[in-house]
């Protein structure tokens, strides 16, 4: 059965294909728009149209598309795609998985150069052919080239990005405890409970009376492809969608232990077992085994595991083996930011823009978090391909959000997410930007220019009066595409100098800034905020992976400001620029 990612996936190829033949730009419009819609809808398309239910009426969806769409469950091929495919180069397709290749070059450079695949690319490169082109150039090369090779290396070491395997994770979970009401504790360990951004495969540990049932449960869901091993207490399996899922399940006294162990990370227990030894004692998933006796203690939990080490319990998230073990020794460890702390979201966007619902439904959806102040920032006029706003419709949101504010206990602020041009002005005329309540300043386009260039372009942004935020600053999107290049140092000094404050991008495919680029923010006072980019209601839920991201840079709720009080709060943004510098560096936010 196809998912809503691969019918929008045939839409996408479509607009590519569409632009790369030189079509009018509405048509191309049309299916990328379709294709965000599909992709981001709360159900599944196939499942509405194998009960009947028409397409007609979604947004972004009209008779044309419903038809396609339906061509494509029922055969698995849309004959408009494959029309248009016999139409261009074979594999022309292949080179736009490279960043910095739009169908406009990819076209080109299989044109005129004979070149349809990644390989042939690098090497049209190296032998110069491809700078030799009108207007492309050596620098465009380069950046190309450096892009290809990563693509290559992300391809032979895979690693699956947290926003994909957590839900797997979630969903393995919810079905076996449907399945066993014996299960207790059932968690993820490893790389996906210290939420790092990539996981090689997803480790389950568990406890009950009956491990074997538990076991044998799991080898049997409905989401397993392929059972690799299968034991009395462990099994491994390939699920939906290709990842490999370790399970354990120990009765409830060894369950500390094996949860600590298998959490780690690596550096994090070898200098836990350091320890140990030096106190005579040595470790393993099982327990704790005193050398001199050779007597195993079990334990229920980590924190009577860590407390027979003289430690402190340490937050998952700083599990790294860098400075946890001394900070849990002086049991000096700080309470780090969670999801409770947060009260508002300052990146929000509606189907004023590309988002998927309406203004009232967002603003309701933040409200029913408990939140305080919201912002809607949908995209300024530059991104057309966003649907952004012109002014004169961002003066008419202005005027709808503050009705809505006047119906709802929660603050609705305005703003916008407007884009910082190739020359680091911005999208809005002063006199707009002055008016919105929130403005977050953000790169979209022209993501080549070299480091200093984009760094001064950011900075200039950061600058202006009336910048509140800048959003995610590497532009990154995990397994994607990779970050700008920009000198976060100094984007760091700015935002200290400037008062402008910098995003924890929560969207799992960007997770921006990354957590160590938190951990030195965090260290140098820069002022944060974590906010969702959410184009849908339920993409709100998605501040626990930025709030994930804090906590593994060490933030408490006095590090991000979006854990002030609303009075607070606004006070501090709405203060002119030089006052917030000046509250900032007092502390007061």
């Amino acid at each position: 059965m196809p998912s809503n990612a691969d019918i929008a996936a045939v839409f996408e190829q479509m607009a590519a294909l569409l632009e790369m033949k030189g079509e009018v730009v509405f048509k191309i419009r049309a299916y990328q728009r379709a294709a965000r819609t599909i992709e981001h809808l709360p159900f599944s398309i196939e499942e509405r149209v194998a009960s009947g239910q028409p397409l007609k009426g979604i947004p972004g969806i009209g008779e044309a598309i419903e038809k396609k769409t339906i061509e494509f469950i029922q055969t698995g091929a849309v004959r408009a795609l494959e029309e248009l495919r016999g139409e261009l180069p074979d594999g022309v397709l292949t080179l736009m998985n490279v960043p910095g290749i739009g169908p406009k070059t990819a076209m080109r450079v299989a044109r005129e150069l004979g070149v349809t695949t990644i390989e042939g690319l690098e090497k049209a490169i190296l032998e110069g052919r491809m700078a030799a082109l009108p207007r492309m150039g050596e620098k465009t090369a380069e950046n190309i080239l450096r892009h290809t090779r990563a693509l290559s290396l992300r391809t032979k070491d895979k690693r699956t990005p947290i926003g994909v395997a957590l839900p797997v994770a979630e969903e393995v979970i919810a079905a076996l405890r449907d399945r066993c009401p014996g299960l207790r504790k059932l968690i993820p360990a490893g790389s996906l409970r210290r939420w790092r951004e990539t996981v090689g495969d997803i480790d389950l540990m568990g406890a009950a009376d009956e491990p074997q049932q538990a076991i044998d449960a799991f080898v049997v869901l409905p989401q397993v492809m392929e059972v690799i091993g299968h034991g009395p207490k462990k099994a491994s399996a390939v699920v939906k969608p290709g990842i490999q899922v370790d399970l354990r399940i120990v009765e409830d006294e060894s369950y500390g232990a094996l949860i600590q162990y298998f959490t780690g990370s690596q550096q994090h227990n070898i200098r836990l077992r350091d320890r140990a030894n030096r106190m005579g004692l040595s470790l393993n998933e099982y327990g704790i085994t005193d050398i001199a006796t050779g007597r195993v203690e079990e334990f229920a939990d980590e924190e009577a595991f860590y407390a027979r080490l003289g430690l402190q319990l340490m937050p998952p998230e700083v599990r790294e083996g860098v400075w946890e073990l001394e900070l849990a020794e002086k049991r000096a460890l700080p309470r780090l930011v969670e999801l409770g702390d947060i009260r508002g979201d300052l990146h929000v966007h509606s189907d004023w823009s590309d988002g998927r619902e309406p203004l009232e439904t967002m603003v309701a959806a933040a409200a029913a978090r408990g939140y305080q102040y919201v912002a809607i920032t949908d995209h300024s006029a530059g991104r057309g391909i966003a649907n952004g706003l012109a002014e004169e419709r961002l003066r008419q949101q202005i005027d709808v959000l503050r009705d809505l504010s006047a119906r709802h206990s929660i603050a609705v602020l305005t703003g916008s997410e407007v884009d910082i041009r190739a020359d680091g002005t911005l999208d809005y005329s002063d006199e707009m930007l002055a008016a919105l309540d929130v403005v977050v300043a953000s790169v979209h386009s022209a993501m080549g220019q070299e480091r200093e260039r984009m760094t001064q372009r950011i900075i200039q942004a950061m600058r202006h009066p009336s910048v509140t935020v800048i959003g995610h600053l590497t532009c990154r999107l995990l397994e994607e595409r990779d970050p700008i290049e920009v000198d976060v140092e100094a984007i760091f000094q700015a935002a200290l100098e400037t008062g402008a404050i910098l995003e924890i991008n929560a969207s799992p495919e960007r997770l921006d800034l990354k957590d160590i680029h938190v951990q030195r923010a965090r260290e140098l006072g820069v002022p944060l905020v974590i906010s969702t980019d959410a184009h849908h209601s339920d993409q709100l839920a998605h501040m626990r992976f930025g709030v994930a991201v804090a906590r593994r840079g060490w933030c408490e709720a006095r590090h991000i400001l979006n854990t002030l009080p609303r009075e607070r709060f606004l006070a501090l943004i709405k203060a002119p620029k030089p006052e917030r510098v000046r509250l900032i560096k007092q502390g007061v936010a």
